[in-house]
């Protein structure tokens, strides 16, 4: 039986494979059944599908710019994606929550970064607003992961913080 601390936390690589798949799956659904632009009501006031690009970053940050970007981004998102899969492989046995978080950020940064490098543009679907006035902006599966992964990372810090504060008499 192999060493599993050699492999630290590898072993969630399933769930990363699985967001990638879902995440390229969707957006797949996305470019088959709507045409650019289009919205399809699924809440009416809160909630709708749709078929949009992004060029830039979050929120479309640097999306007007001239192309430069996408190769900044796509460099972004494999240094960290290297980063994330070096980090998990140096995880010890009982750290699962941060292994969960960790494979679910690299799950959704190497689908965006697929998109990108493919496509020269990150394919979002997902449109939720409030009562059709204050619209957050579109995002994708692969999106979700990353912010379900990093609240984690985040929830994960203030643990270890609290779990190392010396005890109070």
């Amino acid at each position: 039986m192999p060493d599993s601390s050699r492999f630290g936390r590898l072993a969630w690589l399933w769930l990363t494979l699985l967001v990638f798949l879902l995440d390229q799956g969707t957006k797949h659904m996305v470019l088959q059944l709507l045409e650019y632009g289009q919205r399809v009501v699924v809440i009416d006031g809160y909630f709708e599908w749709t078929h949009l690009y992004n060029r830039g970053a979050a929120f479309s940050f640097l999306a007007g710019e001239s192309g430069w970007q996408r190769w900044v981004f796509a460099s972004i998102a494999l240094t960290v994606s290297v980063v994330l899969v070096v980090w998990l492989k140096r995880l010890k046995s009982d750290e699962t929550w941060l292994a969960i978080a960790l494979a679910l950020v690299l799950g959704g940064a190497l689908g965006n970064l697929y998109d990108r490098v493919v496509l020269g543009h990150v394919v979002d679907f997902i449109l939720v607003h409030w009562q059709n006035q204050y619209y957050f902006p579109a995002f994708n599966a692969a999106d979700s992961a990353i912010s379900i992964g990093a609240v984690m990372l985040a929830l994960d810090m203030f643990k270890s913080k609290k779990s190392e504060e010396p005890a109070r008499d």
